[in-house]
């Protein structure tokens, strides 16, 4: 499990390393992001055009806490993982909140167009074939329906990106050891970040899944990009 490439290979381990940071991922993150987190899941809820009688699918949702964010909209929000771990974490936390699933991104256990808006924040690059994810969202998702990204990214300026790297591949690691449940996971996370495309690259990976009018926000400087779109 130390190389991304080991993990690419093998999708159960995948399922396996988020199953061991579920006992505190929602709070590694947190202390990992500067407290960002929260104003990223905010503004991916404000990305959409969602509210009563609408059906949103949140997929790689882990313990469901960016579910509990888009559920304050008033629209039907399904929290889906393909980690066990992380849904029974979200299960015992957010108690009849919102409901569960247990899916992988590539093969939804959905009908066609059966939902109104397809969300995934910080999964879609730990998926083994992350086009065949996005053409599986649209195959779920009614014409008209709204898909959000929400992904780290590239930083927009220069010398910030290089501190930013500095952070992921040295920084992290070693605050992941203090506060994480399986601080050797986040070595893989931080490769898995650099090695991502820029916002300019997954906004073309999207529109060639299916999806139109897809454009991009940066937040945090680039750290994130919250790439939206309609099917």
């Amino acid at each position: 499990m130390s190389t991304r490439a080991g993990l690419d290979r093998d999708p159960s381990a995948v399922a396996r390393m988020f199953d061991g940071v579920a006992a505190r991922y929602d709070v590694t993150n947190t202390v990992l992001s500067f407290g960002r987190d929260r104003a990223w899941r905010r503004a991916t809820r404000e990305a959409l055009t969602i509210g009563p009688g609408d059906v949103v699918l949140d997929i790689a949702a882990g313990t469901g806490v960016s579910t509990v964010e888009l559920a304050r909209t008033g629209a039907t929000c399904l929290a889906a993982d393909f980690s066990l771990g992380m849904l029974q974490a979200g299960r015992a936390k957010h108690a009849g909140v919102v409901p569960y699933l247990a899916a992988d991104a590539m093969t939804l256990p959905l009908p066609d167009a059966s939902v109104d808006a397809v969300v995934m924040s910080f999964g879609l690059r730990n998926v083994v074939e992350p086009d065949a994810a996005l053409a599986e969202f649209a195959r779920v998702t009614r014409p008209g329906g709204t898909l959000a990204i929400c992904e780290f990214s590239t930083p927009t300026w220069g010398p910030f990106r290089r501190v930013y790297t500095d952070y992921l591949m040295r920084a992290l690691p070693r605050v992941a050891r203090a506060v994480s449940s399986n601080p050797d996971a986040y070595v893989y996370l931080a490769e898995s970040i650099r090695s991502w495309p820029d916002q300019p690259a997954l906004a073309r990976r999207i529109t060639a899944a299916g999806w139109r009018a897809v454009s991009w926000r940066d937040l945090t400087g680039g750290i994130v990009a919250l790439h939206t779109a309609v099917r």
